[in-house]
């Protein structure tokens, strides 16, 4: 069968629905354990953090990103299961391995004291061997791809200053840098996804600063002019993950279908002849076909790719996320976000066989930097998370369907059967908007209404806060806190309207929904609605600061970590690629000054009526120390209580074991002096 019509024989198969149209919830009841045990800070902060993983070339081993030494470096381990052994030894941290198609390399990233000015690295995985291939310490370079034949390294790179990347080329054999793309707009970003068979393209992805839109596109690696196989009119995200083997297909994720994110396959030689019909588009070409991305599309601008290009392998109402191709094409991998469940399935676009991987509860996800699959095509390298289950690494066997975890990062003799499993619940928001939450109840607690709570609020605000080891709620619930992690408007995994639903209102509609949040833990029978404190970091500060200021009857007390204040300055002083996020989605701070000020909790700290704890990092990037400093000038200029807690060698988040013990400790010490006291 031709290689554009065989997969549309199988369309009907294909789209089929899944089950996938339901949530269950367990119930809202604290249930009783006897022999539960109290942890510490450290023995549950010391659980190990595994980041990005990949497969050696041979299978027999795995490399990751983890903080076993209380720094995130990288390690290897069997793949067959056993003790892993320390590749790179340093105090900063390093992410992002990926091991060369020959096995005699190991490209990483890592930054200085979580700066995020990344430098790109190669380790040797026979004698540890480092060196430092850029060494930039003002250009960020990221996401290190190899070439199939461990020729070249294609990467994103960003200056400091600079508001978005371009993709550039290392030699691995010369030594050398070269530029592949150039001039690219100042709303869009480049970032490399595979190396195309054929030695001819470059497969990446175009994103704009809001998110919200975006186009495959591929690079001709001999000039750097790009095709963009997606152009398309309005808003519409196509967000390529890997290439068949023989180069015919692109698998990718794409929200045009319905409104929410589905997987897709594109076929290269028909999207590439509209392409050239449409017209090619150079570096700096603009997003769709000459349109603007966000919303206004140039006249005659084409709805997308062409449906003869286009099979989609699923049609569903929740969000899915493209993985990789296995090494012989037969098989490819999706994840699917079920209200914040995560599963993994198989599926073969020959027969359209779907397979749904038994992994058990929780959030699982696809691992690996190269792709998922073994070089043989026999496992699959996957991430298992749980309430009980930190992050662990897992080899999955194809064929027999049975899985083995290669990691063991609970220590200092946690019991996982402690760690408490949330409940899945939905309340409405003030405009009876629908909302998903996860709900911490600790084990062994009255029904008597006189417990303290935290509603914890995760960041982004595109992100999402899911069934997952989290071990600031799993600490506070293990210490008698009820958690409430709710996922708000604005936040990723229940479609494009209600991400986009507080695009220009962030601290409108969004705040409502924690307050409801809020209101919804006194009807629990629980909670005492007087002793009621919110938290969180990035984002999730920038809410705790607006809840407290804009909704101060409703709070004991508040952690702002990492926290944007005033919506001036975080746009005058945070990286140039996030303040090209932050246009996009407030709209510009002369034209939208009312909205603005009306959103910067600066402005109205006087009407705080709880005590706050403040923490940030010297080096954030993202969301600059000044913001929090503001706060603590001001809040003691009017003798309001404040703490303070500025962290000298931290950015936007903990990178070093010592910081996450310390500053978790106070903040704990902090919801137990303001919350259990009264």
């Amino acid at each position: 069968m031709h290689p554009s019509t065989w997969l549309h024989a199988l369309l009907p198969l294909i789209l089929a629905k899944s089950s996938m149209t339901t949530t269950q919830s367990i119930p809202i009841e604290s249930r009783p354990r006897p022999e539960l045990q109290r942890y510490t800070i450290e023995q549950l902060f010391a659980a190990r953090t595994n980041g990005g993983a990949d497969w050696s070339p041979d299978g027999a081993r795995v490399v990751f990103a983890t903080n076993i030494s209380g720094r995130a470096n990288l390690w290897l381990v069997p793949a067959a299961g056993g003790w892993p052994q320390q590749l790179t030894v340093s105090d900063q941290r390093q992410a992002s391995p990926a091991w060369s198609p020959d096995g005699r390399w190991i490209a990483f990233q890592s930054d200085h004291d979580a700066n995020e000015q990344w430098d790109l690295f190669l380790v040797s995985p026979a004698n540890g061997r480092v060196i430092n291939l850029t060494n930039t310490p003002k250009i960020a370079e990221e996401g290190p791809v190899w070439s199939r034949d461990s020729r070249w390294i294609a990467f994103a790179r960003k200056p400091e200053a600079a508001p978005n990347f371009e993709v550039h080329l290392w030699d691995v054999d010369r030594g050398v840098e070269r530029a592949l793309t150039r001039d690219t707009p100042s709303d869009q970003s480049l970032s490399p996804v595979a190396f195309v068979p054929g030695g001819k393209w470059l497969l990446a992805s175009r994103s704009h600063a809001s998110g919200k839109d975006g186009d495959v596109v591929l690079v001709d690696l001999a000039t750097g002019v790009l095709r963009n196989l997606t152009a398309h009119a309005g808003e519409q995200r196509w967000d390529p993950t890997d290439v068949s083997p023989d180069g015919s297909k692109i698998l990718l994720t794409s929200d045009a279908k319905n409104g929410f994110e589905n997987v897709a396959l594109l076929d290269v030689n028909l999207a590439l002849a509209a392409s050239g019909a449409a017209g090619t588009t150079g570096a700096g070409g603009a997003m769709g076909a000459g349109g603007t991305a966000g919303g206004g599309a140039a006249t005659g601008a084409p709805a997308g790719p062409p449906a003869a290009a286009i099979t989609w392998v699923t049609n569903e109402s929740w969000e899915m996320q493209a993985g990789s191709f296995s090494p012989d094409g037969h098989w490819l991998t999706y994840h699917a976000n079920v209200d914040g469940n995560g599963e993994v399935y198989l599926f073969n676009p020959f027969s359209g066989r779907r397979d749904q991987l038994v992994l058990g509860g929780g959030y699982n996800t696809l691992a690996g930097g190269s792709g998922s699959f073994s070089k043989d095509g026999t496992r699959l390298l996957l991430l298992r998370n749980a309430a009980g289950a930190p992050g662990e690494l897992v080899v999955y066997e194809v064929d027999r369907a049975t899985s083995r975890q290669i990691t063991q990062s609970f220590v200092g003799g946690v019991d996982p059967s402690d760690m408490v499993e949330p409940a899945l619940i939905h309340y409405e928001s003030s405009d009876r908007q629908k909302i998903s939450a996860f709900l911490y109840l600790p084990w062994n607690l009255r029904r008597d209404g006189s417990n303290p709570a935290v509603v914890w609020v995760h960041g982004g605000p595109t992100s999402q806060s899911v069934n997952s080891f989290n071990r600031t709620v799993q600490y506070l619930v293990n210490h008698g806190y009820v958690v409430l992690a709710p996922n708000y408007r604005g936040s990723t995994g229940y479609g494009k309207a209600f991400m986009d639903a507080n695009r220009f209102d962030m601290g409108g509609g969004d705040l409502a929904d924690v307050v409801a949040g809020a209101k919804f833990l006194g009807t629990t029978g629980y909670v005492n609605a007087k002793r009621i404190a919110i938290g969180g970091g990035s984002y999730g500060g920038y809410m705790t600061m607006i809840a407290l200021t804009k909704s101060p009857e409703t709070w004991a007390a508040g952690v702002a970590m990492f926290p944007f204040v005033n919506w001036f300055t975080e746009v005058e002083r945070e990286d140039p690629l996030l303040r090209e996020y932050d246009l996009a989605t407030m709209g510009d701070p002369k034209a939208s000054e009312a909205l603005y000020r009306d959103r910067s909790p600066v402005f109205f700290l006087d009407r705080i009526a709880a005590p706050l704890l403040l923490v940030a990092g010297a080096n954030d990037p993202r969301c600059p120390a000044s913001e929090s400093q503001q706060v603590s000038d001001a809040m003691k200029q009017s003798g309001k209580p404040c703490d303070f807690l500025l962290y000298a060698d931290e950015g936007h988040g903990f990178a070093k074991r010592e910081n996450l013990f310390d500053a978790y400790a106070k903040v704990v010490a902090f919801l137990d002096r303001t919350l259990k006291t009264k």
